[in-house]
């Protein structure tokens, strides 16, 4: 081979629960079958030519502090060059530090800098077939982690992976998941786990999927004692052979190693170079008795399945409460229902008959989520107000829903302001999104802004245990209203120290730095509110014993408290950036980009580039997370092998971040309607354009890059003999000419470069594409999204025909969502109000239509009579819309637009 590797990636499809790899057991032959003789031992373990040597997993943890290092090594056998491969999945939690190939003599190592920098460098974009960068793709927990490279003939090739993660203690215990899957026999295969805990190790277990029970504890070496647990799991080539005289392998599924720690201490703090951690778990608190509303989803869509699953996990819940628990259901369709209306004991008569309640409730209409959600707070707060006792307890909100609100308040905004405002902040909100037609940034956000969270529930068999699931974790509450508290002029930079409440199972966890020389003096004050009284403790460091520590594991130990501390300071500014809007979101953007670096972890706002490595094209494999709402690989549609080309999530924007911005946009959408949001105004003013079916006219014209939007009429299909001819676009043209990116999009199809026989999508794939500095992501059967770098940002909302709807052809909308970025000559029907402009409206009086107001307006030096109406903003809800109050500017925009109607009539959509 010549200097340059041959490089494919390829996206695998997977869901499990944490890494790839792939293995079996160890000395002793299984029961049943026979032992394996050293001529079966010498079974030919290639295939294809290709060996894998060794394939070796690494864990050492550190007081919750998960450091991973997975190193394979392939030797390719044949006379000619080969393609192996390297294929591991990895938690969704986890943070990727450091990766390297060496082949052929050659060593590349990724290099993590910020995500703009690192596309910018991946200058050219293959926009079809398989020349790639490395993608990674989604499960459950998991992402897919795979590289293909081509090594020459009689030569090897090492992979090494380092990712990094906090363990969460979830019902008692921390997990490690290890996925094995080598897909062949392995000559050297191990996993290596190394626990190191100071308050010391009360359990430890490990078990493999793949292995009977009994195997696996013959085959699986565990032992703990004191504060060290060690996992060893080292199988011969004979125990992997799925049978004695075979080449194939047993070994797939998970590995999951299980531990818990003493919890003798009411606080446990470790204090190294600096850095604190603080792990809060009391045990031995009375359990809280609970106020429990659940709002449960029950439109159309959630027909078959789902309904099925959510009525079976609701039945066990109710089944499990506590007799000193409240509670109450509510349903939301497109009206509101409760069960009882206020809260009743979860008494055995109540229990049964709301179990009955939930037996026989039926399907009904669309998503009324807003009004589902205040009457559930409204239970919660006159509860808390007309009896006394249960203001005492603990009250939680759970919400299930399966899809974006629909009916009532559809606004994400405005529903956000009204959740928030109506809980003040005096009970949590836990958010279940069931199945992938979510918002799930808006469901993630509402549950941060109200201290509880969000959780996916994936549409499969399990569904029902993937609900009690979740109800387990909060089931138990012990503590409410947490603050964990330290010296002011000793601390800063702390992780997130208050919680709503502390649960039974799990753990409060705070980190943070100390001022120099302030060690000794440190401590931690724990305030919170428990059954019948107020919790105090105060937490001390124990100087000798971490001096004995330190001793003990050195740098290891200091090292890994100030990682811990980075991982969860940038966890937490990730997620509250996302509820957070200009120069706040800003901040704690450039924070956490800053310390992704400064850590050399891969984030959201951080890429990795392989340097030196390039495929024929000239591609670097670039290393990206994926979005927590992309969807699982075999969700993506029949299209997945476009996935795999050069085009890529945008690094500044994707379809889950344009979830979170405001209705209030400027687009233009049905009939058509334009909307022109003027945000210095905070109003909206709005026109029409009477023309015919196949006209077409510029909406967005940027003279300083060529970037234009232009969009082709069509007419309604159902049109009666003297109806008002309606008019819709039904073709847009999306071009940036200084890179040759041209988007055609229909109601049909997708097209990149027509003009050049580019890939042709349908509506019903999900993909996202890159060309150079533009990126498009098409959200499957809804919206796709342009944006361009130091430019603007774009979405089409597709518009199906659907039964009793008054249009009878599919047709597009146009909106822009970001335009802050383009030239001040921006011009076109739309363009034109990209940038600042003043008007005045004076004198409302009742108009011609008495059920309408008129009023003058005074815009560019012009004086005109506007009319206040209603139009809508499909950008959100494609079917129903949001209802927008805006100033109709009458006859084609006259007097508001610059010149008259007719001027930004072009003759085709290029």
């Amino acid at each position: 081979m010549d200097g340059t590797m041959g490089l494919r990636v390829l996206l695998c499809v997977c869901l499990a629960s944490l890494l790839i790899l792939q293995a079996m057991p160890t000395q002793a032959s299984p029961p049943g079958r026979p032992k394996v003789s050293k001529k079966q031992q010498t079974v030919d373990t290639s295939v294809d030519g290709v060996t894998i040597r060794s394939l070796k997993v690494n864990c050492k943890v550190t007081s919750r502090f998960a450091h991973y290092v997975i190193t394979s090594q392939v030797v390719n056998n044949a006379d000619e060059a080969k393609e192996v491969a390297f294929d591991v999945e990895i938690p969704k939690t986890a943070f990727i530090s450091d990766f390297a190939i060496t082949a052929d003599g050659k060593a590349f190592i990724g290099d993590i800098k910020d995500k703009v920098t690192a596309w910018k460098q991946y200058r050219k974009a293959a926009v079809s077939g398989e020349n790639a960068g490395l993608v990674r793709a989604s499960g459950r927990t998991m992402e897919q982690f795979t590289i293909h490279l081509t090594i020459g003939p009689r030569s090897k090739a090492t992979f090494r992976l380092t990712y990094e993660e906090v363990l969460k203690r979830r019902l008692t215990q921390y997990n490690i998941d290890i996925k094995v899957k080598p897909k062949q026999l392995v000559h050297n295969f191990e996993i290596d786990v190394d626990i190191f805990e100071p308050q010391g190790i009360s359990k430890l277990d490990a078990q493999a999927s793949f292995l009977p029970k009994e195997l696996a504890s013959q085959l699986i070496k565990k032992s703990f004692s004191g504060k060290k647990g060690h996992v060893l799991f080292r199988p011969t080539v004979g125990q992997q052979q799925s049978c004695p005289t075979c080449s194939t392998s047993l070994m797939n599924g998970d590995f999951k190693v299980t531990y818990d720690v003493n919890r003798d201490k009411l606080c446990d703090l470790l204090v190294a170079n600096n850095h604190f951690a603080h792990f809060f778990a009391p045990q031995n608190l009375t359990n809280l008795n609970k106020n429990l509303v659940f709002v449960i989803d029950i439109s159309t869509s959630m027909e078959g399945q789902k309904v099925k699953q959510t009525k079976e996990a609701l039945l066990k819940i109710l089944g499990d409460m506590r007799p000193g628990d409240y509670f109450d259901l509510v349903l939301f369709g497109s009206e509101v229902q409760s069960w009882r209306g206020s809260l009743v004991p979860a008494s055995a008569a109540n229990v049964r008959a709301a179990q009955d309640f939930v037996r026989h409730f039926h399907l009904a209409g669309a998503t009324n989520l807003n009004g589902g959600l205040l009457r559930g707070i409204e239970i919660l707060n006159q509860a808390h107000g007309s009896i006394p006792e249960l203001s005492n307890h603990a009250s939680v909100l759970i919400m299930l829903t399966d899809g974006e609100p629909t009916e009532g308040v559809t606004d994400r905004s405005q529903i956000l302001k009204n959740v928030r405002n109506a809980i003040g902040g005096r009970f949590p909100l836990y958010n279940l999104g069931f199945g992938h037609n979510v918002d799930w940034n808006f469901l993630e956000v509402m549950s941060m802004e109200n201290n509880g969270r969000a959780q996916r529930i994936y549409e499969d068999h399990d569904a029902t245990q993937q609900l009690q699931g979740f109800y387990d974790q909060v089931a138990n509450p012990l503590l409410v209203d947490v603050e964990l508290l330290y010296p002011q002029d000793t601390v800063s930079a702390l992780t997130q120290h208050r919680h709503k409440q502390y649960y039974e199972g799990s753990e409060i966890m705070v980190a943070g730095r100390i001022a120099d020389h302030k060690s000794s003096s440190f401590k931690a004050d724990v305030l919170a509110r428990g059954e019948g009284q107020e919790f105090k403790a105060t937490c001390l460091v124990d100087e000798e014993e971490m001096k004995k520590l330190l001793q003990e594991r050195g740098h290891v130990l200091e090292n890994h408290v100030e990682r811990l501390w980075a991982y969860l300071t940038i966890q937490e500014l990730l997620a509250k950036r996302m509820k957070l809007e200009g120069k706040e979101k800003a901040t704690a953007t450039a924070k956490a980009l800053q310390m992704s670096l400064a850590y050399q972890f891969v984030t959201p706002l951080t890429s990795m580039t392989i340097r030196g490595m390039t495929d024929e094209d000239g591609l670097e494999p670039i290393i990206d997370k994926p979005p927590e709402d992309s969807l699982p690989l075999e969700m993506l549609g029949h299209r997945k092998t476009f996935m795999l080309s050069a085009l890529h999530p945008s690094p500044t924007q994707s379809s889950s971040n344009i979830q979170q911005l405001p209705n209030r946009v400027t687009g233009v959408d049905t009939d058509p309607h334009f909307l022109i949001h003027v945000p210095q105004k905070e109003d909206t003013l709005c026109f029409n354009i009477d023309e015919e079916p196949g006209v077409v006219l510029s909406l967005v014209q940027d003279p300083d890059t060529g970037f234009s939007v232009n969009g082709q009429l069509i007419g309604n299909k159902a049109r009666s003999p003297g109806q008002h001819e309606g008019t819709y676009f039904g073709r847009l043209g999306i071009a940036n000419p200084a890179t040759d990116f041209h988007l055609e999009v229909t109601p049909q199809n997708i097209t990149l470069n027509p003009g050049l026989g580019g890939p042709v999508f349908s509506w019903g794939d999900q993909a996202s594409l890159r060309q150079h500095e533009v990126v498009v992501t098409i959200n499957r059967k809804r919206n796709l999204v342009v944006s361009v770098e130091d430019g603007g940002t774009f979405e089409v909302v597709l518009h199906r025909v659907w039964k009793g709807s008054a249009i009878h052809q599919d047709f597009l909308g146009f909106y822009v969502l970001d335009s802050h970025r383009m030239s001040a000559r921006t011009h076109g029907l739309l363009g034109q109000f990209f940038h600042p402009f003043d008007f005045e409206v004076s004198d409302p009086h009742p108009g011609s239509d008495p059920t309408k107001t008129d009023a003058t307006m005074v815009v560019k030096s012009r004086q005109l009579t506007v009319t206040r109406g209603l139009q809508k903003d499909y950008s959100k809800d494609p079917r129903h819309g949001a209802e927008v109050t805006c100033w109709f500017v009458h006859n084609n925009g006259a007097g508001l637009i610059d010149g008259v109607h007719t001027d930004y009539i072009v003759p085709d959509i290029f």
